[in-house]
């Protein structure tokens, strides 16, 4: 007879300031992960909006603010458009390897630059190895880094571009975390490359969906993952499909704007 499943204990953090809309402050409710019942856990709560970070289960919880919407793209539905086409065949000679959860000196350096380049003063600015090396092997599920790399020559592995700190769920791929290399001027789209191979990944795994964080209308930070269609996002009726409307645009540029499909990553 197999032991009973405990019910989760959910704290709630002090108010902060919000790193994403300004005036705002942000509030986090979450759960530890742990135990022989994390995998399945962590799934239920993925359902439900929330993301993990080492062996904590976390989700926005703010008093006077519901901008943060849970967004995942349906794997199974996903058609790229002409721009993703482009960018997929100009990165196909990329080596993908999914490893296992290990850090390492190559991948920190890399994360550093991208930090550097995309994200200076944020809130990872000042990670260090050690820090690094929590986020990436303090996992109580199933975690992959995926590996992205330049070809290969004379057997000597290529430069490393990019890297995906991904979990595997019942439902899906989550992507943890993505950096890669932001100053390539060959290899741009990176970010959208790696979205891109992950709905690739699923799809073939018969996987229905890749779940890509919290998105904010409004947000120009998180206008990227509106490229990837179909597009859900959690409601107070579950998951819904949406249209996202074009940034900075009035009503009667919608139809041009689509046209142009803007590369982000």
């Amino acid at each position: 007879m197999s032991a009973p499943f405990r019910f989760p204990r959910f704290f709630v953090t002090s108010p902060s300031p919000c790193p994403y809309l300004p005036g705002k402050s942000e509030r986090k409710v979450f759960t530890e992960l742990s135990g022989p019942h994390a995998s399945e856990l962590n799934d239920a709560l993925g359902r439900i909006g929330f993301r993990r970070s080492q062996g904590v289960a976390y989700r926005p919880s703010c008093v006077d603010c519901q901008a943060c919407v849970s967004v995942r793209v349906a794997a199974q539905r996903f058609e790229p458009n002409a721009t993703q086409r482009k960018l997929m065949r100009r990165h196909a000679d990329l080596e993908i390897a999914a490893c296992r959860p290990w850090s390492t000196d190559e991948q920190f350096e890399l994360l550093r630059r991208y930090l550097g380049a995309r994200h200076p003063g944020g809130g990872m600015a000042d990670m260090d190895e050690l820090d690094y090396a929590d986020m990436v092997e303090q996992t109580p599920v199933q975690t992959f880094v995926i590996e992205y790399r330049e070809p290969s020559v004379d057997g000597t592995p290529g430069k490393l571009v990019g890297a995906c700190l991904t979990d595997q769920q019942g439902d899906g791929l989550s992507m943890i975390y993505s950096f890669f290399d932001a100053d390539s001027a060959e290899r741009r789209g990176l970010g959208t490359y790696i979205i891109l191979d992950h709905i690739r990944r699923a799809a073939e795994a018969g996987l229905p969906y890749v779940y890509l964080g919290y998105w904010i209308d409004g947000s120009d930070r998180m206008a990227y993952k509106a490229n990837f269609r179909p597009i859900e996002k959690l409601t107070p009726a579950g998951w819904l499909e949406f249209e996202p409307a074009p940034r900075g645009l009035k009503p009667f540029d919608e139809r041009r704007a689509k046209a142009r499909e803007p590369v982000f990553g």
